[in-house]
């Protein structure tokens, strides 16, 4: 069965839970768990897990939780995978650790798009889940939140180095999330009488001390300002330290870089630069929208208005090296960019992300590229323009001065792939894509 994944979707902002509690490794694995699972079948509004993977992929069903947990058991702990088949996708991730590490229960969950929990009252249901989850598995601290929201406010370091963070946790008020459940010990930190008063939608006190704050009925609009003011009231509530000013002016900031861009990239060039902007981070992708929609590529120089005469003797025998260029070209990326073997002006664009992806110019050795890929992309882009363009070859024995004629203009590829392998940027400023349609431009 093939569960869906987000990258198989345009990438939109998407709903992320993290939890961790504590877990009773001792008890029957079935009878600890049969609790856990009851919740999220009945709270799971609309995103039921419907497949279980262990080492092999299950229809949902509790014999096929406890089948794969079996499969996925080390000695340390036991991980598997939750995932759904139909809309919306889901990746959720259940982990067991075992002595010697702390015994303890870790889910891992998103949800995409965000905008599932626009409804009050799938929002109140998951909300139920966390609580009874939170019941019978004591945590330090869970939340949920916008994935987006949380990259711009660093989560989950904060600013701390990585290995202080691993060894300190969630030890002090860094974030408000749109739902958050403060265990004990944050709580007393921050003072019991003064955690119950946050001003929220929703503060309750669980058996063991901990509290579960709902900042707003709804997580999707955590970016309006009235659900902002509501997270910075609470944010200086709990740490009366910093400033209900500042912290709001930094919310509205996170708010304004993720608010909604148009695109509109260069025509030649859009469906480059939208494959660049889904390869973007989820919060940063609406300032790249922009950065590209700035973006105009220079106008390409790499031609000339008449042609230099050929200075070769044997011009087949250049042909044929030409044309054994471009088919090392084919042959080594053939399974990466696969519609190489069209050569349309389609498969430019492709190659151009390719390279882009990659950062091809920048992780690879420069000797490599200046004497093998340059000169197989200039043979390959000089074969597109005399097949699909009705080009004829002019070839000259320094291989940047040989020349493609169309028309009245002469076009110089193997000067444009040098220029193009420069650096990640001259992908995008010299792109094979923009210099093909110039060409095209000039065919009789």
């Amino acid at each position: 069965m093939k569960v869906l994944d987000f990258h198989d979707f345009n990438p939109e902002d998407r709903f992320e839970f993290s939890f961790s509690g504590a877990f009773n490794y001792q008890a029957d694995r079935q009878e600890e768990l049969a609790p856990f699972l009851q919740a999220l079948e009945s709270h799971a509004d609309g995103w039921m897990p419907d497949v279980a993977s262990g080492k092999r992929q299950r229809k949902y069903t509790r014999a096929a939780v406890w089948k794969a947990l079996e499969e996925k058991r080390g000695e340390k702990s036991a991980s598997i995978g939750l995932y759904r088949t139909e809309w919306p996708p889901v990746d959720m991730t259940l982990r067991l650790s075992f002595p010697p590490r702390t015994p303890c229960l870790r889910v891992s969950l998103g949800v995409q798009p965000l905008s599932m929990f626009s409804e009050v009252e799938r929002c109140r249901s998951f909300t139920e889940l966390v609580r009874a989850w939170a019941l019978r598995h004591p945590v330090s601290y869970a939340s949920a939140h916008s994935m987006a929201d949380d990259e711009l406010a660093g989560a989950p370091y904060y600013g701390r180095d990585e290995e202080i963070s691993l060894r300190d946790g969630f030890d002090k008020i860094y974030e408000v999330c749109w739902l958050n459940v403060f265990g004990p010990k944050l709580v007393e930190t921050v003072g019991r009488e003064r955690m119950l008063s946050t001003p929220a939608h929703r503060v309750e006190e669980l058996p063991d001390g901990s509290v579960l704050l709902v900042l707003w009925p709804t997580a999707a609009d955590f970016a309006s300002d009235e659900s902002r003011v509501a997270q910075a009231r609470a944010h200086a509530h709990l740490r009366p330290d910093l400033a209900f000013d500042t912290i709001l002016r930094t919310l509205r900031e996170r708010s304004a870089a993720l608010a909604p861009v148009e695109p509109n990239f260069h025509p030649e060039l859009a469906p480059l630069l939208s494959r660049v902007v889904d390869r973007a981070p989820i919060h940063e992708r609406q300032r790249k929208i922009a950065e590209l929609n700035a973006f105009r590529p220079p106008e390409p120089e790499e031609w000339l208005p008449v042609a230099l005469p050929s200075n070769v003797e044997n011009p087949e025998r250049v042909l044929s090296y030409y044309g054994d260029l471009a088919e090392s070209l084919v042959a080594a990326l053939h399974t990466k960019v696969p519609s190489i073997f069209d050569a349309t002006p389609e498969s430019l664009t492709d190659l151009d992300f390719y390279f882009w992806r990659e950062n091809f110019p920048e992780r690879y050795e420069r000797d490599l590229i200046d004497e093998h890929t340059a000169p197989a992309l200039g043979a390959f882009l000089g074969g597109m323009l005399v097949r699909r363009l009705g080009g004829t070859w002019v070839p000259r024995q320094k291989l940047e001065e040989s020349q493609v004629r169309i028309g009245e203009r002469v076009w110089l590829p193997f000067l444009r792939a040098r220029r193009y392998m420069q650096s990640r940027q001259s992908l995008l400023d010299y792109s094979l894509t923009q210099y093909f349609k110039e060409a095209e431009r000039y065919r009789p």
